[in-house]
């Protein structure tokens, strides 16, 4: 079974949350992006977003095990183009269960059609490859599978911002380990009594569901397994 990190339960303490700087700032909204702050249960702040794909984006960072942390426009990057130097922000930094750190850029299938922003990203990639640096870039094809996303987004938002200890999750598993599979209804009533519940275990990675059916309360919910605890990966060619 998974441990939740030292990391996340100083992080979870403090309700400022981790402190984070953005190396791009937005001065004027212009178009039609929506901006906005999500609430961060992992990183116990408001992350800001540029764009609804973002924020879908946050969804699946959030809920991912594998993902112990992340944060929004993490660093510039400066990179070489022909006999140019031009600069490049993130949209996100993940950092890994297995602590690797992974820099992402979000955009839509139809961008990245477009000719000079694929030469940019591939020139960003070439630069950050050759100082051993990973590099993605996720679009709705990877971010908005269903009906994956919704039920996603449906447990984030039935969980507790609380993120409980690591003792109190394993002896809430330990003593109903018997009882599972059970709903997420009968295991919200059964883990009461253990001052936890079954949708921050989901997130956590104690429990899993099956994520190809719509989720709700007469969903079945399993343990999971010590070395197969993600129950879904956001791109797997990458391992996570």
């Amino acid at each position: 079974m998974p441990a939740i990190s030292l990391k996340r339960q100083l992080l979870n303490r403090s309700p400022g949350g981790l402190v984070h700087q953005r190396s791009r700032e937005v001065i004027h909204s212009t178009g039609g992006i929506m901006r906005g702050k999500f609430p961060s249960r992992k990183t116990g702040r408001l992350v800001h977003y540029e764009g609804l794909l973002e924020r879908d984006a946050i969804y699946l960072f959030e809920t991912s095990p594998l993902v112990e942390s992340f944060a929004e426009q993490p660093e510039r990057i400066y990179f070489p183009d022909g006999n140019k130097l031009r600069r490049y922000t993130p949209d996100f930094v993940l950092d890994l269960h297995d602590g690797r750190r992974v820099l992402v850029e979000i955009k839509p299938a139809r961008s990245l059609q477009q000719p000079d922003v694929r030469h940019k990203l591939d020139c960003v990639a070439a630069e950050l490859g050759r100082t051993g640096q990973t590099f993605l870039v996720l679009s709705e094809a990877d971010l908005r599978q269903q009906p994956r996303l919704d039920n996603l987004k449906w447990i984030y938002q039935h969980a507790s911002m609380r993120v409980v200890s690591f003792m109190q999750s394993r002896t809430a598993m330990e003593s109903l380990a018997g009882g599972f599979p059970m709903t997420l209804d009968a295991a919200s009533h059964a883990l009461t009594m253990h001052g936890v519940e079954p949708f921050g275990l989901l997130l956590d990675g104690w429990l899993q569901c099956d994520l190809s059916e719509p989720v709700n309360f007469d969903t079945p919910v399993t343990l999971s397994m010590e070395s197969d605890h993600e129950w879904f990966r956001i791109a797997p060619k990458y391992g996570f």
